[in-house]
């Protein structure tokens, strides 16, 4: 099982040692860091990859609705708050659930579960393939028939030789979890290598005649990768 890698922000520091011991109970969850400093949880976040984020709104130094504002909708938001009144500002952004404070096990538990929902992609194994949720099934994958994934908001669209895949989930969470061979080429596609025809300095050629632009930011990446 992939596990989903969390961090807890609070000021509090009994609700960060509760939160803790909630994370350690459910299998799919591994926190990787927590913090009574929203600052200190920023800097974590640019060094190190985050999935999932329990977050306290009401905090001094910086809220969290201020905290996703400036992180954005790269991961997902679990809230956690004391003051109810903040909930529907709270779902304009990325966030799965909103738990009031005192929060119980199963409380917290029914919010992991519909956080495990945002990450459907299972986990890569040895066979060459995957299963993807989508349309309400799960779908068998090989990853030799993937032509590129591409970002659509809160959705990935897993485009195959034969049909497409509109699964909700993250490009980051994907590229995470393909083979070596699938490489992030511009901030909405990932790309088979494999299934690459031609290529020049700002687009590929894939072997179904598609053109795929190539982000200024991914270019080197994407030409180390060929030469290699």
């Amino acid at each position: 099982m992939k596990k989903i890698k969390c961090i807890i922000v609070d000021d509090e520091p009994l609700a960060v040692s509760l939160l803790g011991s909630y994370v350690e109970k459910i299998p799919f969850l591994e926190l990787v860091f927590s913090t009574e400093n929203p600052i200190e949880a920023l800097e974590f976040i640019q060094k190190s990859d985050t999935d999932l984020v329990f977050l306290d709104i009401q905090m001094p130094e910086l809220t969290g609705i201020n905290f996703m504002k400036i992180v954005g909708d790269k991961m997902k938001y679990i809230l956690t708050t004391a003051y109810s009144e903040y909930a529907l500002e709270g779902y304009e952004h990325n966030v799965v659930d909103y738990l009031l404070k005192p929060i119980s096990f199963d409380r917290f538990n029914r919010s992991a579960q519909k956080a495990q929902e945002r990450f459907p992609v299972t986990e890569i194994n040895e066979t060459g393939h995957f299963f993807v949720k989508s349309s309400g099934q799960q779908h068998r994958i090989n990853f030799d028939e993937i032509l590129y994934v591409e970002s659509i908001k809160d959705y990935v669209n897993i485009k195959t030789q034969t049909q497409e895949y509109i699964v909700l989930d993250t490009l980051k969470s994907l590229e995470n979890q393909l083979p070596e061979k699938f490489i992030r080429i511009h901030k909405s596609y990932i790309l088979n290598l494999n299934q690459i025809k031609t290529y020049d300095s700002k687009k590929i050629i894939l072997t179904n005649n598609l053109e795929i632009p190539i982000g200024e930011s991914y270019k080197m990446n994407f030409l180390n990768s060929i030469q290699n």
